[in-house]
């Protein structure tokens, strides 16, 4: 088991409930946020070599995900962006930011509010921006989603849509993680709190704070992503914004997960250079 989901689960309090996250290790700080609808052991492939190279390594819950409380009433980008800058804050010194899907839209929003706080971002299939959709298509899509996230079914419906967004290879760890989002998606107040992300989320809030973003940037794009109209296109876009940008041959939406052959050595070596540039840490840490 990643040593992330084994270590003692600590509760950072925020004014409508708890975010739970986990903390290890010594050296400058590295917070990973995981997307909509996952789980902090999505960082499984990258939380051990992160260790090894001597980084302190936070891995963290959003709003109701995880061991995270239901209590919250309010989700989105800007929330959990809020989120990560007080479990930094809290964590004590700057941090180099790891997100994936929604939460490195999130990491983003925080680079750009707070460029004190943060050193480096390094994002997984970022979603920093909504596809373009008549309001329709929008109305069609959260009616769909009050349906599917509803019911008893609910649970099994994401669990079965998170392993198909998985294109191209998969972690062998796969259907071990689906089931663990499913039962956690069981627990009472989860599914609830689910839909209503669902229905509240939108990306319009991040994109026009991306050019206020001053923290280097590497992104990595599955060039099979199916949460892009056109992976190759948003691998562009991103460059645009001053990103580094590595195309991720056989991989969907989660390629922390399914090609840490490819992630792990790239992020190492981002990081590295990141350290050297700032003389070594980019931010004391306290225990």
């Amino acid at each position: 088991m990643n040593t992330s989901i084994a270590s003692q689960v600590r509760y950072l309090q925020r004014p409508e409930g708890r975010i739970s996250y986990t903390v290890e290790g010594t050296g400058p700080l590295v917070v990973a946020v995981p997307g909509m609808g996952d789980l902090r052991s999505t960082y499984r492939e990258l939380v051990g070599p992160l260790l090894e190279a001597g980084y302190r390594v936070a891995v963290t819950d959003l709003r109701a995900h995880g061991d995270s409380d239901t209590t919250f009433r309010e989700f989105g980008d800007i929330v959990s962006g809020r989120d990560l800058l007080a479990l930094i804050d809290e964590l004590g010194g700057r941090a180099a930011v790891l997100g994936n899907s929604m939460g490195a839209a999130a990491a983003a929003w925080a680079a750009a509010e707070r460029p004190d706080a943060i050193a480096g971002l390094v994002l997984f299939g970022p979603l920093l921006r909504d596809p373009a959709m008549s309001r329709f298509a929008v109305a069609s899509v959260h009616g769909m989603y009050r349906v599917l996230f509803t019911g008893p079914w609910g649970a099994s419906v994401w669990a079965g849509y998170y392993r198909s967004i998985n294109k191209g290879r998969t972690a062998p760890w796969l259907k071990e993680h689906a089931a663990d989002l499913k039962r956690n998606m069981k627990e009472p107040g989860r599914l609830r709190s689910f839909r209503h992300l669902t229905l509240a989320l939108t990306h319009s809030v991040v994109e026009p704070r991306l050019p206020e973003v001053a923290a280097p940037m590497l992104a990595f794009v599955g060039e099979l992503d199916p949460d892009y109209k056109d992976p190759a296109a948003e691998a562009d876009w991103i460059e645009t914004l001053g990103a580094q940008v590595v195309r991720v041959p056989e991989s969907g939406h989660y390629p922390q997960a399914q090609r840490p052959d490819v992630i792990v050595p790239a992020t190492l070596a981002f990081l590295s250079e990141l350290r050297a540039a700032a003389g070594g840490d980019w931010g004391a840490a306290r225990a």
